[in-house]
């Protein structure tokens, strides 16, 4: 197990009905934006009951941030929290728009052209308007660390960013309020979290007993509650075991220590990008084909994911891996997310363009051993055609 430094600053309130107690967590006499997307928290009553909780707070309200969340609308809100002298955010919603608030937050402290956050990776962060939030959508953990993925539509661009500046203060997790979500961003969610524990995880092993077996809990957790989540949508056992999986999957505990990946999460992004692709989506056709691609390099894990989280411990180690990548691939389609590009009306035309991206984004040497250059991602994305 190697050194590592952990923050996970953010405060937790886990159960039903923890949003009323918000007006607990917020300073007295904070100037509020609440941030959000498309409007569902007004249809499923989440919004009512924020404003509930903030009753004698100043309150505004900045809404329609998209998934995957676009920089020319971020930038419309820091015009707002400029011009209305807002102390604190407030993001209610899922990952997009915690992102997409993460970003606000450090654009409305920040002298420079704010996309320079997104090229210099955050780390010229020096301060940001501070934030809570309230999650809608189990799937990204981002209301949990100090991460967001950022889109800039004009260029085609999707990067991400990092600063401890940006951590949110504390987070509402209620399981009832994703009742009502629509199946697909449910489904979206499970293979997301799915997703990130397996770039924690299916790397090469260094002894860490604990993270490893975090990280295989997660993954049975999610393997056993996805489906029925979508057979069971008001089962509150069952969200919540989901949306702690989530969060679990992306706060720094299991990557604590040992070697990550995130290559599919790269080559995901600039699918995104290009074709408009759910974040899950793009995750789901990369994954298989990637983990096809470099496995002998991630062989010793593969048979130990193999054994662990799929119980496969007869046959070859080529036949248990086999297996193994077909288990998972079987997963994401149980829960009505395709693996192939052509299941998304792509037949692979546009590869030499994303390769472009990659390399125009400094993508070129990715992976747990940094051995996944431009011709290894060129595979990759035939195989998942």
């Amino acid at each position: 197990m190697q050194n590592f430094i952990l923050h996970t600053p953010t405060k937790i309130l886990f159960g039903e009905g923890q949003i009323a107690q918000l007006r607990n967590e917020i300073p007295a006499g904070a100037r509020v934006l609440i941030t959000y997307g498309g409007g569902s928290i007004k249809k499923n009553g989440v919004l009512d009951q924020v404003y509930t909780a903030l009753h004698d707070f100043d309150v505004q309200e900045f809404s329609g941030i998209e998934p995957n969340p676009a920089y020319e609308t971020l930038m419309k809100a820091v015009e707002q929290v400029h011009k209305e002298k807002i102390t604190f955010l407030l993001a209610v919603g899922g990952g997009s728009v915690l992102d997409g608030t993460k970003f606000i937050a450090a654009a409305a402290n920040y002298a420079k052209e704010p996309w320079h956050i997104i090229e210099t990776v955050g780390s010229e962060i020096t301060s940001a308007v501070p934030m809570g939030a309230v999650l809608t959508l189990p799937a990204t953990g981002s209301e949990s660390n100090s991460g967001g993925v950022i889109t800039r539509r004009s260029t085609g661009d999707k990067q991400h960013f990092f600063s401890p500046h940006v951590f949110p203060e504390f987070a509402v997790l209620d399981p009832v309020v994703t009742y009502s979500l629509p199946a697909r961003q449910i489904a979206n969610g499970v293979v997301d979290a799915f997703v990130h524990t397996v770039e924690q995880y299916l790397t090469y092993p260094v002894d860490a007993k604990v993270q490893d077996r975090f990280a295989e809990g997660l993954l049975l957790t999610l393997i056993e509650e996805g489906p029925r989540a979508l057979k069971e949508p008001e089962n509150y056992s069952v969200r919540a075991n989901v949306m702690w999986s989530a969060t679990m999957a992306l706060n720094g505990l299991i990557g604590a220590g040992v070697p990550q990946d995130w290559a599919t999460h790269m080559l995901g992004h600039e699918l995104t990008a290009m074709h408009g692709m759910d974040h899950a989506q793009t995750l789901a056709v990369v994954l298989p084909a990637l983990l096809n691609e470099k496995r002998s390099q991630k062989h010793a894990k593969l048979l130990q994911y193999a054994e662990r989280v799929w119980g496969l411990r007869t046959g070859s180690d080529d036949q248990r891996i086999d297996a193994a990548i077909a288990a998972t691939r079987h997963f994401f389609e149980q829960m009505g997310v395709p693996t192939r590009l052509a299941d998304y009306d792509l037949d692979g035309s546009t590869i030499p363009a994303l390769l472009a991206k990659l390399e125009e984004h400094g993508m070129t040497t990715l992976g747990e051993h940094q051995d996944i250059r431009l011709a290894d991602s060129q595979r990759i994305y035939e195989a998942a055609r």
